[in-house]
């Protein structure tokens, strides 16, 4: 009888084992190992520019990861994370509001790094940047008040500092929405192209993230003294590099490699100087949670 017990036991046991790695075998099947990566990254008006300083990361992405890397170029946002979510794209540069977004529609998009920035001509040092309220310096709009009534740039619906954190933080500050406060409200498309429509005198005001507004005076379109500087945000994380969930655990152990690594690979030193960085820092979804809380107030509003 005991016999028979030990032995009922020891099925047990041995199917017990045999049905664990029959799943832990069935998962590592159905991860993603395609033969080639595509990258994308989030549109601004020097897209063409940027895939250039983008080429010796995406060449050094497939000598660590051993795959061909293809680019996706986008025409918004919203087409980076519908080719994140429809398998068109594996590793992609988003904004964080667009992120949140992408990662509540499909888990399937996770953040694994961010850049570090270096203190520039008004984004501050690390991880993070703030939305700033910027007029042209010889206007007659000098103060928060003074815009009541006026024009005002937007970037992108969905936009983090150019769209989201001026519906949710800024109109706190005024007490009241964006459209009854202001006259109009544009679109640009881009925080470079909201710096030049405040400089060129398009709109009145706009709302521009620090790093970006830093980019536009780096290449010489505009001076820092040439604004006004009403309001600035909290800080938010900076653009999320993701990938898809759904790849293999070896790829996505590369590609993290790959980005965490880049201050040690020659080639990609232009890029951390062009994104005004030493070195990219790991990130995980909980880092953007204060985004989900911009959404979730941005949602109750419109409720």
């Amino acid at each position: 009888m005991h016999n028979r017990r030990f032995s009922l036991m020891a099925i047990t046991c041995l199917l017990t084992i045999f049905f664990s790695f029959t799943l832990i075998g069935s998962a590592l099947a159905e991860c993603e190992n395609p033969e080639a990566l595509t990258f994308s990254i989030i549109p601004t008006e020097e897209t063409i520019q940027e895939l250039t300083i983008y080429k010796p990361v995406i060449d050094y992405l497939s000598k660590m990861t051993g795959k061909k890397v293809e680019f996706y170029m986008p025409t918004s946002y919203s087409t980076v994370v519908e080719a994140l979510i429809g398998k068109w794209a594996d590793v992609a540069v988003l904004g964080p509001y667009s992120y949140v977004i992408a990662n509540s529609k499909d888990p399937d998009v996770e953040v694994f790094a961010t850049y570090a920035k270096k203190p520039g001509y008004i984004q501050e040092e690390g991880p993070g940047y703030k939305a700033a309220l910027i007029t042209r310096k010889d206007s007659k709009f000098t103060t928060i008040e003074s815009i009541k009534g006026a024009v005002i740039g937007l970037t992108d619906p969905a936009s983090t500092s150019g769209n989201l954190v001026p519906r949710v933080v800024f109109t706190k500050v005024i007490n009241q929405p964006l459209e009854d406060y202001f006259k109009k409200i544009v679109y640009t498309g881009g925080h470079d192209l909201s710096t030049m429509a405040v400089y060129e005198g398009k709109v009145d005001a706009a709302f521009v993230a620090t790093h970006r507004f830093d980019n536009v005076i780096e290449r010489g379109m505009v001076k820092k003294e040439d604004f006004n500087y009403l309001w600035y945000s909290p800080a938010v994380p900076q653009d999320p590099f993701v990938y898809r969930a759904s790849l293999c655990p070896e790829i996505k152990q590369k590609i993290e490699e790959t980005f965490l690594t880049l201050q040690n690979e020659p080639a990609c030193a232009d890029f951390l100087k062009n994104v005004k960085s030493n070195k990219f820092v790991k990130m995980t979804s909980s880092d953007y949670d204060v985004i989900r809380e911009l959404k979730k107030a941005k949602d109750a509003k419109k409720k």
